[in-house]
């Protein structure tokens, strides 16, 4: 499936672009040298009959990114949210690509539901609208339940939506194949894992069976939030293609004159919308990865309501104490620690310089502080950043990419609300609080107590395990066993007393 045939897809999706106009749009939009215009066009442009014509009544982008499919729509929804980086008309003409796309018709939603669940619509729904939304992988209808008369959202997915989403991936395989073949120095950036994260993401997301527990586990994590709601998921009527949630009343995040209207307060919501992410990024360690305006709503009390659980972002807690400290340098303007730290974690090559690293890191951070929110340039930030990662040989965390892509979402749905919030002043308070709580004498404690349980649990094997290595070096290497039994033993003698220790401890913690 990932062979040199791929080579047509990537062809057809720089002629489409070509064809609807949406190559200079994109040009533009990333302030593209010359140099680079000539040679993408002239390479793109022999092949622009080649391209999908799409509905022509659209924008050119919109255009060309729903021709192309699921993916390249999902692409468009992230840049909908950045109109500090491809400015706020193609920002908002990207923004019909969250929840306003072409639906499927009424009866084929109902015969998918059917088919998933079992019964007839009828006897679910006493009522079941036509699509009230439709996005890149499904569509809502709104709808009653027959037995109690709850109002709810039903989620089904697009036909033939798998198939759609695989001719993407299997391309994206290829280019990244050919990007690491044609250009070494790609390498550190591992284009390949890349995709294998999103090919990763986007089939649970094609499973609504997992939206569902991913929506139950969040809603466990947040219920004491303050200024926050989610729906309640219906497991009666969720299937894997099919999904029903409690109904979501409120105002759409992106509708800044309706919420205006409403009486709410944008700069609010703006900052709200950070201070949540990032708590249930430290604090859980489990987050809403897909924050888009299309997926967040306010209610008439002023609450934000999330939805859409299709792709949710999970991180260990090391990786989270790394994250924060980060932040937290960066807030303190200890661009020092900040150098430390990533050459703790691995994050940079042992061999390369810590000090120039803190300088280069400096250079990124000081145009943030002492700045008017509005002026600051996301998309040149990102640039240098680059720059600087390529420069000391970083390689892409694989792990964080679902974070600082909804870092990327999350900034940017703040901006919408409110240009003049700062992530920085937002985020001091979340992340200050966090590494409190998780570098402190009281996370100390925390990690031993983890500790002891673990030796507790496993102290009793360590004679067997021992034992067993013992056994096993014996029959092939005699003269080293001879050699080293006296410290083996002698390992084992102490694996012993830890775990008899642990439980000590653990018994008097508990």
């Amino acid at each position: 499936m990932r062979g040199p045939h791929n080579i047509w897809r990537l062809i057809r999706t720089g002629a489409t672009l070509e064809r609807t106009g949406a190559m200079g749009v994109v040009l533009d939009a990333f302030e593209a040298p010359p140099q680079l215009r000539i040679v993408v066009r002239t390479l793109v442009w022999p092949f622009r009959w080649l391209g999908i014509k799409g509905d022509t009544s659209a924008p050119p982008l919109p255009r060309a990114l729903t021709a192309l499919g699921p993916a390249y729509i999902k692409f468009g929804q992230v840049l909908s949210t950045r109109p500090d980086v491809v400015g706020s008309d193609l920002a908002t003409q990207l923004r019909v690509l969250q929840d306003k796309l072409p639906p499927f018709d009424l009866a084929t939603a109902k015969t998918a539901v059917e088919t998933e669940l079992g019964m007839p619509v009828d006897d679910m729904f006493s009522e079941f609208s036509e699509p009230v939304a439709a996005a890149s992988i499904a569509q809502v209808h709104k709808a009653r339940l027959a037995e109690t008369g709850e109002e709810v959202a039903v989620k089904v997915l697009r036909p033939g939506i798998e198939k759609a989403f695989r001719k993407d991936v299997d391309a994206y395989y290829f280019a990244a194949d050919m990007i690491e073949l044609l250009s070494p120095a790609s390498r550190r950036l591992r284009p390949r894992e890349v995709i294998e994260h999103f090919d990763g993401v986007v089939t649970g997301e094609l499973d609504l069976r997992l939206e569902a527990a991913s929506a139950s586990e969040f809603s466990a994590n947040t219920v004491g939030d303050a200024g926050f709601q989610l729906p309640t998921v219906n497991w009666m009527y969720s299937g894997k293609r099919v999904m029903t949630l409690g109904w979501a009343e409120g105002v759409s995040l992106g509708d800044n004159e309706a919420l205006d209207a409403a009486g709410h307060d944008r700069h609010a919501l703006g900052s709200r919308v950070l201070e949540l992410f990032l708590s249930h990024a430290l604090r859980d360690g489990f987050f809403h990865a897909d924050m888009h305006q299309g997926n967040l709503k306010v209610a008439a009390n002023g609450d934000i309501i999330a939805y859409d659980f299709g792709i949710m972002g999970q991180i260990d807690e090391y990786t989270r104490r790394v994250y924060a400290e980060i932040l937290f340098g960066f807030i303190q303007r200890d661009y020092r620690r900040v150098a430390e730290v990533h050459f703790e974690a691995g994050y940079v090559p042992a061999d390369r310089n810590v000090d120039e690293f803190a300088r280069a890191l400096r250079a990124v951070g000081e145009p943030i502080f002492g700045m008017d929110a509005t002026r600051i340039s996301m998309g040149r930030l990102l640039s240098y950043l680059f720059e600087v990662t390529e420069r000391f040989g970083m390689e892409t965390r694989t792990e964080l990419i679902l974070l600082q892509r909804t870092m990327v979402v999350v900034e940017g749905v703040s901006r919408s609300l409110d240009p003049e919030v700062n992530i920085w002043n937002v985020a001091h308070p979340v992340v200050e609080d966090y590494i409190k709580q998780s570098l402190g004498p009281k996370a100390l404690a925390k990690d031993l107590m983890k500790t002891a349980r673990v030796l507790g649990r496993f102290g009793p094997r360590l004679p067997g395990l021992v034992e067993d290595l013992l056994t096993r070096q014996s029959d092939t290497q005699d003269e080293d066993i001879r050699k080293g039994c006296p410290m083996m033993f002698l390992g084992g003698a102490v694996g012993v007393a830890c775990g008899i220790g642990a439980v000590l401890v653990f018994n008097a913690m508990t």
